[in-house]
């Protein structure tokens, strides 16, 4: 059960640094911690992110507050955005820290609110000995009688949102695209500009972390949890540069790639000491551009004809009883890569008598043909991953959908296959929210789970909302068996195909759809 969080005590107060993020996806996830904030399912957040070029229009801003023809903003690269955020035009780009407080104003006061934000930033900019100014009737800051942070609020049922821009190494020069907060003429400054030096950015988001915590009574920012660093049980032993190398060399002259280099998989070293690896065909570009993944995304080229025989005699010649074989995901493809994966298949049981071979497929786009294409060459395991909660799709799955990703899977259990599916945690979903998921997949027909804690694979993806605890996986294992899986592997390094030969144990399993009738009453 959730702990309520109106209990007496400092104010909680939770950090997320979103890295470089896209504004209009910004915009929807920062709407959706409102609506989160207002229902009372999270605490006080504060978002610090970085947006790509962007012009925002407040509520009193003119079309003729953009400075520059439609043609020349696409040529530059720069979205143009109606937000309900007061004032007029201001722009977001590169090295400028954009930081959006979704907090409950507690005295109801606009004018409280808006003097500790801009105190807030104040704090950061006295630090580095510039002497910001305000100016009568203009929210914002000023150094040296130019522009160098701009402040736009919103307030939904005293549930604040929207927020600051703070100029840390941004190029004044994109400000000539607008009037800046309506006021022609005005001149805009950095923090480098005016100390003759660049600014590192994380070091700024630290000290306006912990102004921002002093001005509005929140935890100290090292409590709070500014930044998730990992914790302990996610350090690994380094692997040995030998095997890696290794077996990077094998793979290499079978013509081979794995998820485990392209997905920059924790726990490579431990497989690849062993001799095993989850292989990934039809080439190493994906068509989509999931926030949460580290596979190159772009144009691929074409399926490689030869690659399931190659695939086969690889896995003849490393001797492997247990195969797990995956993909790119291939929207470019009129079947999306199924009849690969079929021939994949077929190639391993005619070269290797005997072994097992689990899929992890992509959605196809929710075709059937694919899927039976798929399911008629009668793999071992049939995996797909859900990845995380509904809710959280439009950020970190924007080209998925989640009710597709169960029907894939339903679709997989109606034919008798045993099916899999797993979850990444630490993205900001909540315990119900799991729950609802596992029951989803439950009535699915998924018979077999993996959960297992999301790691950043760079700042420009996902940040890490929170770290479980190893106790924590334990517990959402124990809740997943009493749901009815047959197998569930729940750990922070846990993997949708780590170990996967040990969840595999053929005999009696549930692989259909699951009525309602049969999830009553799980605990």
């Amino acid at each position: 059960m959730q702990e309520s969080l109106n209990s007496a005590g400092p104010l909680r107060l939770e950090i997320q640094d979103w890295g470089l993020m896209e504004y209009e996806e910004a915009l929807a996830r920062q709407r959706s911690m409102v609506e989160e904030r207002i229902a009372g399912l999270a605490p006080d957040r504060l978002v610090l992110v970085e947006h790509p070029p962007a012009i925002t229009l407040g509520r009193s801003a003119t079309a003729e507050d953009v400075l520059v023809p439609e043609d020349e903003l696409v040529r530059r690269n720069i979205t143009v955005f109606w937000v309900e955020r007061g004032g007029k035009a201001t722009f977001h780009g590169p090295g400028q820290l954009v930081a959006y407080p979704i907090v409950e104003l507690k005295e109801k006061d606009l004018h409280v609110y808006l003097e500790r934000l801009l105190g807030a930033v104040t704090d950061v900019l006295e630090i580095y000995g510039l002497r910001p100014a305000r100016k009568a009737g203009q929210p914002g800051l000023w150094v040296n009688s130019c522009k160098v942070a701009s402040v736009g609020i919103a307030v939904r049922k005293w549930i604040g949102f929207h927020g600051i821009a703070l100029n840390v190494n941004t190029d004044p020069r994109w400000f000539e695209s607008i009037v800046p907060c309506g006021h022609a003429g005005e001149k805009v400054t950095s923090m480098e500009r005016e100390l003759g030096r660049s600014v590192p950015m994380d070091e700024v988001k630290g000290r306006f972390v912990d102004a921002f915590c002093r001005r509005f009574g929140y935890l100290a920012a090292a409590e709070a949890g500014r930044k998730p660093r990992h914790p302990s049980w996610l350090r690994l032993r380094a692997a040995s540069p030998a095997v890696i190398d290794c077996m990077e060399e094998r793979l290499h002259g079978w013509g081979l790639a794995t998820v485990c280099q392209s997905a920059h998989c924790p726990n490579l070293g431990e497989c690849f000491s062993k001799g095993t690896a989850t292989f990934m065909i039809l080439g190493t570009v994906c068509t989509r551009r999931c926030r949460f993944c580290a596979v190159e995304k772009g144009t691929p080229g074409p399926p490689d004809p030869e690659e399931p025989e190659r695939l086969a005699r690889a896995v003849r010649a490393m001797g492997l009883r247990y195969v797990v074989v995956t993909s790119v995901t291939r929207d470019d493809l009129p079947d999306g890569g199924a009849e690969q994966f079929a021939k994949v298949i077929r190639s391993l049981r005619r070269e290797c008598p005997g072994v097992k071979v689990e899929v992890l497929v992509p959605d196809f786009r929710g075709s059937w043909a694919a899927l039976q294409t798929v399911c008629g060459a009668s793999p071992d395991m049939f995996n797909h991953n859900v990845e995380t909660v509904p809710r959280l799709y439009p950020g970190v799955r924007p080209q998925a959908e989640y009710r597709r990703s169960l029907d894939v899977l339903a679709y997989a259990a109606s034919k008798g296959l045993p099916t899999k599916s797993g979850l990444m945690l630490g993205l900001g979903e909540t315990s119900e929210e799991i729950r609802e998921t596992l029951l989803d997949l439950r009535r699915a027909g998924c018979g077999y789970l993996t959960l297992g804690q999301y790691l950043a694979p760079s700042r420009e993806h996902l940040p890490v909302v929170r770290y479980l605890t190893p106790e924590e996986f334990e517990a959402w294992g124990k809740t997943a068996r009493g749901m009815g899986f047959v197998e569930v592997a729940s750990g922070p390094l846990v993997r949708s195909s780590y170990r996967a030969e040990e969840m595999f144990e053929p005999g009696e399993i549930l692989c259909r759809p699951v009525s309602e009738q049969e999830v009553e009453g799980v605990e």
